[in-house]
């Protein structure tokens, strides 16, 4: 009985020795990203003022008090705090460092055990019926639903990472066609992820809410993928955005580019130049476009180009920290475009050097807020219809602000864009327990603080009355054929 006693204190000890420690950890993480903000923000000067001081000083203790209580949601409260300076582009979140110690994969899921199912036999009994029983098959895997007691089972067939018999859902009836549901992990203790599911098209489709979407499986495997591929979801699973261009008619040539993190809107400039040139209208849809880099709308600003404008530029902030960051990078070796990209950095730090604590501009960018100047305007297209909506920010945002220049632009949407703009230049600096990262940007705008960007965003000139669509896919929308009309009515009423 006494072993039993000193056992049970010696446990007692070390759950209560973990669980100091995460607190110390994450007191010590938050402690960096206090004095990281104050010394290397470029905004902190400008958002933390004597009328909201005190607000920030509250905060700062109750981040403390919560961390104290529930230290494992540390990254959460760490967000709270960079939630104070309204810039989407200031925030923490989990690194993810492969040389960290790797989760415990198990042969059985957290639902508790795997189950074998005859999968040709389960198919042929439900192909015909409307009820969650069948076989069924998505994207990324194929899995099998069958009773288990009250409720329903996922078992899977073939899935990345999973292997057959192992349970990754279950499905609580709400009623015929809904269910309650919940995902299971082959990580150890892990919770199960809950959400919804609902059946439609008299059974033949079932949907998991915020994610995706599975066929029935038939004997016919062009009737299923022919249903799978053109199957528009009640229920968003995604944003589902993909890069289209295609000519809409003799009037009108479409392009619709999702991200500027890759070269697509370049490409798609360089390798249908003819046609969009050969047609007097043309509508560029960036739709949850969420930035990326500028130098992937290059083409694209070019091709809609008609007048120099000013360009605003940004400034860098010249703190000791960014200026070290900088060297440290240099240093390591991380600096990117080989001796020009060094040579770019190194003038940059002599420049910040100069004038420690406050903003400068790039030595290469002196000239930064001169008028902007293409060598040609192309006399095709003559009207450009650009769709924008709230998941437009940062590079997105950038290209609107010089896109807008143009005479021939037109903005089209039902709401402002996402406001994420002002700070931008944003790097990585890992937290002491090296579990996160604060994402802290290095630049203002030159456009501040007459034109602000950040929780405004860029607005609309012409509304478009229809709801938005949730899941765009690569289909033609009634917005689309509503920018389409309108710029050929404009073409109309000018000849």
């Amino acid at each position: 009985m006494r072993e039993k006693t000193i056992l049970i204190i010696l446990i007692a000890i070390l759950i209560t020795r973990s669980a100091v420690s995460q607190i110390n950890d994450c007191l010590k993480d938050f402690d960096f990203v206090i004095k990281k903000i104050q010394a290397d923000y470029p905004g902190y000067n400008d958002k933390v003022t004597d009328v909201n001081r005190s607000q920030l000083m509250l905060l700062e203790k109750e981040v403390r008090q919560k961390i104290t209580l529930h230290p494992d949601n540390c990254v959460y409260y760490l967000n709270d705090y960079t939630d104070f300076f309204k810039d989407h582009h200031l925030r923490v979140n989990w690194i993810r460092n492969e040389k960290q110690q790797q989760p415990e994969i198990m042969e059985i899921s957290t639902y508790g055990y795997n189950l074998y199912v005859n999968v040709d036999s389960l198919q042929q009994i439900t192909k015909y019926t409307t009820g969650i029983e069948g076989v069924w098959e998505g994207f990324r895997q194929k899995f099998i639903v069958t009773r288990d007691g009250q409720k329903f089972i996922g078992v899977v067939v073939t899935c990345d990472g999973w292997k057959a018999g192992q349970v990754m859902y279950e499905f609580e009836p709400v009623n015929d066609t809904v269910f309650n549901v919940r995902t299971y992990s082959l990580i150890k203790n892990t919770n199960p992820y809950k959400t919804k599911a609902s059946l439609h098209l008299k059974g033949k489709v079932i949907e998991l809410h915020d994610d995706t979407r599975f066929i029935r499986k038939s004997d016919s495997e062009i009737l299923d993928k022919s249903l799978w591929y053109s199957y528009v979801p009640v229920f968003p699973n995604g944003r589902n955005t993909y890069p289209v261009a295609l000519y809409l008619d003799d009037s009108t040539y479409y392009l619709r580019i999702p991200s500027f993190y890759n070269n697509t809107g370049n490409e798609f400039v360089l390798n249908h130049r003819n046609e969009i040139n050969s047609r007097p209208n043309l509508i560029i849809d960036i739709r949850n476009n969420g930035g990326g880099q500028d130098n992937f709308y290059e083409e694209l600003e070019k091709l809609i180009y008609t007048k120099p404008y000013e360009s605003k530029g940004v400034e860098w902030y010249a703190s000791p920290g960014n200026i070290k960051s900088f060297e440290d990078a240099m240093k390591n070796g991380e600096i990117r475009n080989g001796e020009e990209g060094m040579k770019w950095t190194q003038a940059l730090v002599g420049a910040m050097k100069k004038n420690i604590g406050g903003f400068v501009t790039h030595p290469y960018s002196l000239n930064d807020s001169q008028l902007e100047k293409k060598d040609t305007v192309y006399p095709m297209p003559r009207k450009v219809g650009i769709i924008i909506n709230k998941g437009n920010a940062s590079s997105a945002e950038q290209f609107l602000l010089a896109a807008r220049q143009s005479d021939k632009v037109i903005l089209f949407g039902n709401c402002n864009t996402a406001g994420v703009l002002d700070y931008s230049n944003v790097t990585p600096n890992p937290l002491p327990s090296n579990n996160y990262q604060l994402w802290c940007p290095m630049t203002r705008s030159k456009r501040l603080p007459k034109d602000p960007i950040d929780n405004i965003g860029i607005a609309p000139d012409v509304i478009i009355p229809f709801p938005a669509t949730e899941q765009l896919y690569d289909k033609l929308d009634n917005w689309v054929y509503f920018v389409k009309n309108y710029l050929e009515l404009i073409n109309e009423e000018k000849k």
